[in-house]
């Protein structure tokens, strides 16, 4: 799985920084791009897939004896060591390959655990500790493919949800097509143009108060 800081370049890096304090200078918002390689480990994931390889293992052999003629080379003993190695099979896909693993991870479960994460991405980068509580967080997480954004109090009363699902679309099309770095930087230009567009105005005394880089975490 793509590390997050591998996302970007050292220079996408800059142009990221340099993009979000491009933006702040024109309203009193706080853009805090983060991302991250996954919002949970889904424990469950590894022993769904090995139940079901198991499962499968098991359901071809009674098949086999119950409902053919066929002449197993092998007695229940072997059976259930097969069942095991099944079950381990599976259980290692779904721990070691990405895609298998997402196979069994419900979306609803998904969903809600990229939303607790980006609420604590939120919480641990202070982006409500902004004085008129313009912060906004873009939320990347890589594994699940899902991207969130966060506006803190002053903005959500102002920015309708179809307008922060604008700019999902964006970050999501771009990382797709592989040009992660331009679809944060048009996100980036886009909240900006949001909160311009909805009065959110820079203050004459209005300070840089949460730092422009892009923010990574593990997990």
């Amino acid at each position: 799985m793509l590390k997050p800081e591998n996302l970007f370049s050292e220079q996408d890096r800059k142009r990221i920084a340099d993009a979000v304090r491009e933006a702040e200078q024109r309203t009193s918002g706080e853009i805090v791009p983060y991302v991250v390689g996954r919002s949970d480990s889904y424990p469950e994931a590894w022993l769904r897939a090995g139940s079901l390889l198991g499962f499968l293992a098991l359901f071809l052999f009674a098949i086999a004896d119950i409902g053919t003629d066929l002449w197993l080379p092998f007695g229940y003993a072997e059976s259930g060591v097969i069942v095991v190695l099944a079950f381990g099979l599976g259980a290692l896909l779904a721990l070691y390959v990405p895609a298998v693993k997402r196979l069994f991870i419900p979306g609803g479960m998904m969903q809600q655990r990229v939303d607790e994460r980006a609420t604590l991405a939120f919480l641990e980068e202070e982006v409500f500790a902004t004085r008129e509580r313009t912060g906004i967080l873009i939320f990347v997480s890589l594994f699940e493919h899902r991207v969130r954004i966060l506006g803190d109090s002053g903005i959500n009363t102002l920015v309708r949800q179809e307008e922060w699902d604008d700019v999902v679309r964006i970050i999501t099309d771009a990382i797709r097509n592989g040009a992660a770095a331009d679809g944060m930087l048009e996100a980036i230009w886009k909240c900006g143009q949001l909160l311009e567009r909805h009065g959110v105005e820079i203050r004459p005394d209005d300070t840089d108060e949460l730092d422009n880089r892009v923010r990574f975490s593990d997990s």
